[in-house]
């Protein structure tokens, strides 16, 4: 297949292009390097998908659909995999506005790209940030998830429902997946491990919101990938106006307490810690039921905690 691939230079983008490209598709990654982050180090996450010489990029903002869709005029275009998205729930609180654009305005301009090109297969990058505080644990796609406690949350779940009417309206063959706190090599580095990690080395302190309880499911990169290329598959093979929403995370939680200790034993270090409140917008606890997934696409995560950092800091070292 050909897949156009947004947010195709990002942390887990750029897994994925290269999982795509080494399973012998074409891919097309439209990114805007927005400099959330340095471009440079998106542009460095892509450098060997790009070598391969099945894969093209266009730099274009995906609100721009007119741009976007002159980019891509001359290109077959079997599926898409849409993964760009504003993220963070703490800069969300902070720039609303930019959220609703690029998460909400920007998934309605690859559906309507979709439908103009007659292209059924799409899959959506979503976040288990849509379930908010209320609802139980292990979380399950049908859980309501009406009570988002974040702006970023509410564009995710806004992303979920207007892919739900297009699917229906349309046509299409539609996954959401709801990721569960991604991590590994070529993480952001405003996540917690990355972030972690980098200031243990320079003996810096830590911000450590709250009493260390907040759990998170942490899912690993390869995982992920899994995952997403599942779904892909899934939406290739099913009928027009299909629509699943899937959880893809570990279904095992580690507290921030817990994480620290991992990431300090395998880097031989003592981390100093900046005690600090308890944040607005996060959650106190994730995990993910992944019993639809298992079903659904053979989703099978496998890689525990200690065995994904020890990977994450290898590659880290390596890093520049």
């Amino acid at each position: 297949m050909r897949v156009l691939l947004t947010g195709g230079a990002g942390f887990i983008g750029s897994h994925v292009a290269d999982r795509l490209v080494a399973r012998g598709d074409d891919v097309v990654i439209v990114d805007s390097f927005d400099p959330f982050y340095d471009p440079a180090v998106k542009r460095r996450n892509i450098q060997p998908a790009l070598a391969s010489g099945r894969t093209t990029l266009v730099e274009c903002d995906i609100c721009d659909l007119d741009g976007l869709e002159s980019a891509v005029a001359e290109t077959e275009i079997d599926a898409i995999v849409h993964l760009a998205a504003r993220a963070g729930v703490r800069p969300s609180l902070e720039r609303p506005l930019d959220y609703v654009r690029t998460n909400v305005e920007g998934t309605q301009a690859m559906l309507e790209l979709a439908r103009r090109r007659g292209i059924r297969p799409f899959v959506l990058g979503s976040s288990s940030s849509v379930y908010g505080d209320d609802t139980p644990v292990p979380f399950r796609e049908d859980a309501r998830a009406a009570t988002p406690i974040s702006p970023y949350a509410a564009t995710k779940r806004a992303a979920e429902l207007v892919c739900c009417a297009h699917a229906g309206l349309h046509g299409a063959s539609i996954a959401c997946l709801r990721l569960f706190t991604v991590y590994g090599p070529r993480q952001r580095p405003d996540l917690a491990i990355h972030k972690f990690a980098k200031l243990m080395m320079r003996g810096e302190e830590i911000p450590f919101f709250g009493d260390g309880s907040t759990e998170r499911d942490y899912t690993y990169i390869d995982d992920i990938v899994n995952g997403i290329v599942g779904a892909l598959n899934w939406c290739v093979r099913a009928e027009p106006g299909a629509f699943e929403i899937m959880n893809l995370g570990e279904n095992v939680t580690t507290s921030l307490s817990r994480l620290i200790e991992l990431i300090s034993a395998e880097l031989g270090v003592v981390p100093r810690l900046r005690r600090m409140p308890h944040q607005p917008g996060d959650v106190q606890r994730t995990c993910a039921d992944v019993a639809r997934a298992r079903e659904l696409i053979g989703y099978d995560p496998h890689t525990g905690m200690k065995e994904g950092i020890h990977r994450f800091a290898e590659w880290l070292r390596s890093q520049p």
